[in-house]
């Protein structure tokens, strides 16, 4: 992992899949009771941890009207002296949209202003295969911590491969944190992760090849459908949030589980 993101070995703490690596990020970086700044929409398993952990939340607006890109002057208004953590995800979780660096370079700003960290869940980011393994932790080591794994952008959700990129002061009190939940890794998976990363080339290939074919029949769907659903197409990722023009939700989910046997939830 530190060879792959060009980082140290001190800055790399592995997980049990990414929603483990934002839990543990969350409670090595947090107190309960700390405030925490989240966007909305916001992934809900990560919202969730930060209630376990006894974290007061505070959204900021993705809006949609803009393409749900971060509303920057919004997030300096909820941004507090009590902030400890802005969490994002990229590409977006559920709307798959980019964040560039050079918006996360100004929320960097903002958060050492303040004195918080900035939390970037990046599993969706694997999804730019083409490009060189990128990460935002190298815009600032200190203020940085990054969760991410194989499971989406690779499909091998089954070997819990997760990871947390951080300043060496937080992967210690991960490491702690790790040892009331899990402490020894499956080491038959930890080695097949192992071989997988030393694949992921012919991985990505296979992934990708799947995606753009899965891509344009979502899209063409979609496209024929204008009358009923209205969309932010992303450019890249597996995740789009298509939202109902008229009528009523209940309604129609209730139709795509009796004639399609597709189940919508929370």
């Amino acid at each position: 992992i530190a060879r792959r993101y060009r980082v140290p070995q001190t800055s790399v703490v592995s997980a049990v899949g990414a929603s483990m690596a934002n839990y543990m990020a969350l409670a090595a970086t947090t107190e309960p009771g700390d405030e925490i700044l989240v966007e909305h929409p916001a992934y809900e398993p990560l919202v969730n941890s930060a209630r376990y952990l006894g974290l007061r939340i505070t959204y900021f607006e993705r809006p949609a009207e803009s393409n749900f890109v971060i509303d920057l002057a919004e997030l300096a208004r909820k941004l507090t002296p009590r902030t400890r953590v802005i969490a994002i995800t990229n590409l977006h979780n559920p709307r798959g949209a980019l964040t560039p660096d050079s918006t996360l370079r100004e929320i960097a700003t903002m958060a050492n202003e303040a004195g918080a960290l900035i939390m970037v869940d990046e599993v969706y980011r694997e999804m730019l295969f083409e490009a060189e393994p990128q990460t935002a932790f190298h815009l600032d080591p200190e203020r940085f911590v990054i969760t991410n794994s194989l499971t989406k952008a690779y499909g091998l959700s089954g070997l819990r491969c997760g990871w947390i990129l951080a300043p060496p002061a937080v992967t210690e009190r991960v490491w702690h944190i790790n040892d009331l939940h899990g402490a020894t890794f499956a080491h038959t998976a930890e080695l097949l992760s192992v071989i997988a990363f030393e694949k992921l080339p012919q991985i990505s290939a296979k992934a990708k090849a799947m995606l753009d074919t899965n891509r344009a029949l979502l899209k063409e769907v979609l496209a024929a459908h204008t009358d009923l659903l209205e969309y932010f197409w992303p450019e890249y990722g597996t995740v789009v949030f298509p939202r109902l023009r008229n009528g009523s939700a209940d309604d129609f989910c209730e139709f795509l589980r009796k004639d399609f046997e597709t189940s919508v939830v929370p």
